[in-house]
């Protein structure tokens, strides 16, 4: 093998060893301004310009090794490093973020609002068909991405939301009970405050608008304070967003969903066994589960469900136990290590005419750790990390881009604010959420049913129920549900619109404020 080919060592796996196989870090003297209570002083040398890379992100997303990469890249460029720092919690985490689908929405309010409106709308209500023989699908644009992209949104929100009750911070039954008793207070009081201003009137149909909050948004306003907050804070939104998301999708399948083809859901559940089953005997190859999956979503997708229940409930299958244990990949991969700097050691000093045959080793050495590292993941977090870039830059800005369309004026202005639609749909968010959220919880602590997460403030808990009030992509997509007119349908998505700025700013400050007095005290 030509010099060079290989890394010319190769660090022993110890228990001691960095990322990078160095040694432990020295330790520091010092904390830098900003990182509160959960810096860590032996991390800090390796990477002294990655603030943001290893304390944000370290703090703000599940996995490690994605930060640590970060932070290496900030060690070699200040300027990534000022960036993560500033824009972290919306565009670089390896989590759904908010600020493509931020991004999305102005330009769809601008698109809506300009002398391209009517063709910028007929672009998304035109037909796509698709064709395989005898089988014919075709649907305007729009639906293809509520339809078919969705989905795997929320295949995501299934997938964190078991981790956390299986092994994350709502693992204990107490604290699960916490986000649940949330999540039920913030379905039902916004409801009822929505049904308080339109029941009996041809507006009731939308009630399901103010049910759910938009979980990436309020996820990245929580990340602005990653450092400065407990990571329990982060698990509560999930847990309680997840839930209030399948609780919506309840709501789409029961009240929004036409004829129940029942053989369909037959098809689905078989293939939904057959996955589950496929599991249990541990098979690692992706291509069967990928195919299983597709015919999951096929069933419900054709049998009037909407397909987006099929994302939530292949993500409550994905495992959240890795197939190897760190101690069991350290034990596996010293042997091989060791041939492989062996190999490297033949390639430097042998005959080059041997290279070809001690690079074949070599390659087999590689392979084989690549497949012990690759099973030290777990299934539901590598998925995760998979689809989050796609999602967040590709399915959840396409789902603003052609859901968003409210034309701005003056007669829908004073119509949102003078009807009892626009108003039910902006007290269900901005005050219902909340007031169902906190109540809630603080009813079932005070029954000694639930107990607040390990560092979680009352306070904290007051800053998420703002931040439930955020209600986007699903809230706009039921309002495209329940009314069929698209004079009410704009109403209700102005509505949507102003509850969600009114409860983030509320959400934010509260957070600061919480944040300070952490950090005080």
């Amino acid at each position: 093998m030509a010099r060079g080919l290989l890394p010319a060592a190769i660090p022993q796996v110890t228990r001691d060893a960095t990322p990078g196989g160095v040694g432990p870090p020295p330790e520091v003297s010092h904390v830098p301004k900003g990182y509160g209570k959960g810096y860590d002083r032996r991390s800090a040398p390796l990477y002294p310009h990655a603030r943001p890379a290893d304390a944000i992100l370290e703090h703000h997303g599940p996995h490690p090794r994605l930060s640590g990469k970060l932070a290496a890249r900030a060690h070699h460029s200040p300027a990534a490093a000022g960036f993560l720092h500033r824009l972290a919690p919306f565009f670089a985490a390896d989590q759904v973020v908010g600020g493509p689908l931020l991004i999305a929405t102005i330009v769809a309010l601008v698109c809506t609002n300009l002398p391209i409106a009517h063709d910028y709308q007929t672009m998304w209500d035109s037909t796509l068909e698709i064709r395989l023989g005898s089988f014919r699908a075709a649907h305007p644009l729009a639906d293809w991405v509520n339809e078919a992209l969705l989905p795997l949104f929320f295949l995501i929100i299934g997938a964190e939301v078991k981790r956390e009750f299986t092994k994350g911070a709502l693992s204990t039954v107490r604290t699960a009970m916490f986000p649940l008793a949330g999540a039920i207070g913030g379905i039902l009081v916004p409801v009822a405050v929505y049904l308080a201003f339109n029941y009996g009137t041809e507006a009731a149909s939308g009630w399901g608008t103010v049910i759910t909050s938009d979980t990436a948004f309020a996820l990245a306003i929580i990340g602005m304070f990653a450092t400065r907050l407990p990571v329990s804070i982060r698990a509560v939104l999930l847990a309680f967003a997840a839930i209030d998301d399948v609780g919506g999708l309840l709501v789409i399948a029961v009240a929004y969903t036409g004829t129940l083809v029942l053989p369909m859901l037959v098809v689905a559940a078989v293939a939904y066994v057959a996955i589950f089953v496929l599991l249990r005997l541990k098979l690692v190859s992706p291509i069967p589960y990928v195919l299983l999956g597709l015919i999951v979503w096929a069933g419900v997708y054709a049998s009037g469900i909407h397909a987006t229940i099929a994302g939530v409930m292949l993500g409550l299958l994905s495992p959240t136990q890795s197939r190897l244990s760190e101690r069991r990949f350290a034990e596996r991969v010293q042997a091989p290590i060791d041939r492989f700097k062996q190999a490297v050691d033949e390639a430097e000093s042998g005959d080059p005419e041997e290279n070809e045959e001690i690079q074949r080793k070599a390659q087999q050495q590689l392979g084989y750790i690549q497949e012990m590292t690759e099973a030290t993941d777990e299934p539901a977090e590598r998925l995760v990390q998979m689809l989050n870039p796609w999602v967040s830059y590709v399915v959840l800005p396409l789902f603003a881009l052609s859901a968003v369309r409210i034309h701005f004026s003056s007669d829908l202005l004073a119509d949102a604010a003078g009807s009892l639609l626009g108003i039910g749909v902006f007290a269900g968010l901005a005050f219902g959420k909340p007031l169902g959220f906190v109540t809630a919880t603080w009813l079932a602590v005070k029954a000694g049913a639930a107990e607040l997460p390990d560092a979680v403030t009352w306070r904290m808990v007051l800053a998420i129920g703002a931040l439930s009030g955020i209600g986007f992509t699903i809230s706009l997509f039921i309002a495209n549900l329940a009314f069929p007119d698209a004079q009410r349908t704009e109403m209700a998505s102005l509505a949507v619109l102003a509850a969600s700025l009114a409860s983030g700013a509320l959400g934010y400050v509260l957070l600061r404020t919480a944040a300070a007095r952490t950090e005080a005290g």
